[in-house]
């Protein structure tokens, strides 16, 4: 029997890795002769980087500048001329001092810096992963690293952060690195959100960075005022509104193309290739809900196995209900115990036990 376990990370709890080999400890427990595949998955969000380093990539320690100034240490991954750029690792909500949100002053400069660090590189194509951002600033810091002077009515540099972009009368691009316009940009992305509206970054995002209502609106005003000042069509294309707006940046500056961030991560790490031979696969992720369905890892899986007749398995945190899926069966660590807090403090048991009852049940 072959087994291919190929979770995404639990955020805040576990990472892919973890997880995979929580779940084959305990398949192996119960079917000791069973062949197992692990795979570390990422859906373009925040630890995908980690997933690809089994692709052949490598990493480069990067030091830049984090969502509010603060020096951060961050890692691209580099394989021959590609390059992936995960924002998280230098704009992130994890790399805020104390975790304390500061959603008007965060900004995308440190996420630039890594796109300099890649071109210094050589990297003639960069993914740019942009889940879990700290940012609303429609990607104006990193088009500042870039090169780009952004200034106010008396000719000086704005200050960073979303909530400053009101104060930008002017965008001068004649700065920016000359290698962007010879380097092919794609955005790994499921979030089909404009920059601006009821369904925009600021209202739908921005709120999850700590804003409050009066923030929020200060937010929507500025990213409206930039987008004024940028002109063309990106504010309304989808996955404009794409952490805090930084898609609209690379849809305007950088001629990105957007891709489903959990199939370019599949192909990367060559998922189909693997998947060959199996019985069944195993996938997971912290909460299964109504947006697992909109690019999630697992449900980017499960199409896949769909496509070769291979039964899958769903191993979550929780689950909003056990609905009619897809999935040959879900099985949550909230079942198991009920204190939620508890399953993230301590989820190796837990996982290690489903593993187990997948086992038995085949």
């Amino acid at each position: 029997m072959k087994i291919v376990i190929a979770p995404d990370s639990f955020k805040g709890s576990a990472t892919s890795s973890e997880i995979a080999s929580w779940i084959a400890a305990g398949i192996d427990s119960v079917i000791p002769t069973c062949e197992i595949v692990k795979i570390a998955i990422g859906d373009g969000g925040e630890g995908s980087l980690d997933a690809i380093l089994n692709a052949g990539f490598k990493t480069i320690e990067c030091e830049v500048a984090g969502p509010v100034g603060n020096l951060v240490k961050a890692h691209i991954a580099l394989k021959d001329d590609i390059a992936f750029v995960e924002m998280a690792q230098a704009s992130g909500l994890s790399q805020l001092p104390g975790g304390v949100k500061s959603a008007l002053k965060s900004s995308s400069f440190g996420a630039g810096e890594l796109i300099l660090a890649a071109l210094n590189k050589g990297a003639k194509k960069i993914i740019l992963a942009v889940g879990g951002s700290a940012t609303t600033d429609a990607g104006a810091g990193a088009l500042q690293a870039l090169g780009a002077k952004l200034t106010d009515a008396a000719g000086n540099e704005i200050a960073r952060g979303g909530g400053a972009l009101i104060d930008c009368v002017k965008i001068d691009v004649t700065g920016l690195d000359s290698r962007l316009a010879q380097t092919t940009f794609v955005l790994a992305n499921d979030v089909k959100n404009p920059l601006l509206g009821s369904e925009g970054a600021a209202q739908v995002f921005s709120p999850q960075k700590g804003a409050s209502r009066e923030e929020v609106e200060i937010l929507e005003t500025s990213l409206a005022h930039f987008a004024s000042l940028v002109g063309g069509p990106h504010a309304s294309a989808p996955g404009a509104g794409a952490a805090g707006g930084f898609g609209f940046m690379a849809y305007s500056f950088l001629s990105a193309t957007a891709e489903s961030g959990i199939d370019l991560i599949l192909d990367l790490v060559q998922f189909d290739r693997q998947i060959v031979g199996a019985d069944y696969i195993i996938t997971g992720e912290g909460r299964f809900d109504s947006q697992s369905s909109q690019g999630k890892a697992p449900w980017g899986i499960l199409q896949r196995a769909m496509k070769s007749s291979i039964p899958t398995f769903l191993v979550c945190g929780d689950a909003d209900a056990h609905q009619e899926t897809g999935f040959k069966g879900i099985y949550t660590l909230a079942s198991l115990e009920p204190d939620i807090k508890k399953c993230i403090a301590n989820p190796e048991p837990l996982v290690t036990k489903i593993g187990a009852a997948i086992a038995a049940s085949l």
